[in-house]
């Protein structure tokens, strides 16, 4: 399908329409930009996270060549149902949304939860990712992924403490590095001014918290079967799920590329945004 002339393609997150699709009694809350056609690359958001959490200096470099779709998993933000107890029923879900937007063939941005719900639909639908980018993200039953539950708590507590955004925990470290890239960060996010998503609610919270201590106790996948070109980041200090992981990744992945980047925590490729946006945008394009 192409865009007609005179339909301007919107190729800034800021700006992008927000749009529902209702498919097994459930209906989504997405947003697309970017040229139509082709193979659309589907975002898969993070632990709480709504639309309005994507870092719009990735997804707009992005989606200067690329059809780009960002979705509110059941039960959050504008999407309905409840949220999920466990990865691979997000995964059920993400699939569900998909084939009700009519694709078949896709390729996938994901970061955090979001990575582990990606490698939950490859695992089931081979042939549904053509090529995956996991961001600081780890595998099902990989070392200590279960800990995410107490940092994420402690990260929340001292966030109240400081009248902070826990993200500035969470996603950097507290030095001088760190800090003033989690405030240019959480700005960044509040550049979208008009129809904002809703925030995602505390039981949700908890549910999604639950189903990724889950995934990190349960048997591993066997990703040595994934043949889509994957490339995976983060950054060197990653306290939510352990930067160990991203190369326990990479070992478990044939072929897969892996960029750590120094001096920076879980949230390494919104820290190293300009760096890190060219180098997806070339991947995704091939």
């Amino acid at each position: 399908m192409s865009t007609t002339s005179n339909e301007p393609v919107i190729t800034s997150y800021a700006e992008a329409p927000a749009r529902t699709v209702t498919t097994a009694g459930a209906t989504y809350a997405y947003r697309e930009l970017g040229p139509k056609g082709g193979i659309p690359v589907v975002f898969f958001v993070h632990l709480a996270a709504t639309l309005d959490n994507w870092d719009p200096r990735i997804v707009d470099a992005i989606a200067k060549n690329r059809h780009v779709i960002t979705f509110d998993q059941r039960g959050v933000g504008a999407s309905t149902g409840k949220v999920p107890d466990t990865i691979e029923e997000a995964a059920d879900h993400a699939y569900e949304f998909i084939t009700a937007l009519g694709f078949d063939k896709i390729d996938v941005f994901s970061f955090s939860m979001g990575g582990m719900i990606a490698q939950d639909l490859v695992v089931k639908h081979p042939d549904l990712v053509r090529r995956l980018v996991l961001t600081g993200t780890g595998p099902r039953g990989g070392k200590d992924m279960d800990k995410v539950v107490g940092v994420t708590y402690w990260d929340i507590l001292r966030a109240t403490l400081t009248r902070s955004d826990p993200k500035e925990f969470l996603f950097f470290n507290r030095n001088a590095a760190g800090k003033p890239a989690a405030k240019a960060f959480v700005k960044r996010l509040e550049e979208r001014t008009t129809d904002r998503d809703k925030p995602i609610g505390v039981r949700a919270f908890r549910t999604q918290l639950k189903a990724i201590q889950k995934y990190g106790r349960s048997a591993p996948s066997d990703l040595s079967r994934f043949t889509q070109p994957t490339l995976i980041a983060n950054g060197d200090n990653d306290r939510m799920v352990p930067s160990v992981l991203s190369e326990d990744l990479h070992r478990r992945i044939k072929g897969s590329e892996l960029i750590i980047y120094p001096d920076s925590g879980h949230g390494g490729i919104f820290q190293y945004h300009d760096q890190f946006a060219p180098v997806a945008a070339a991947f995704l394009s091939n």
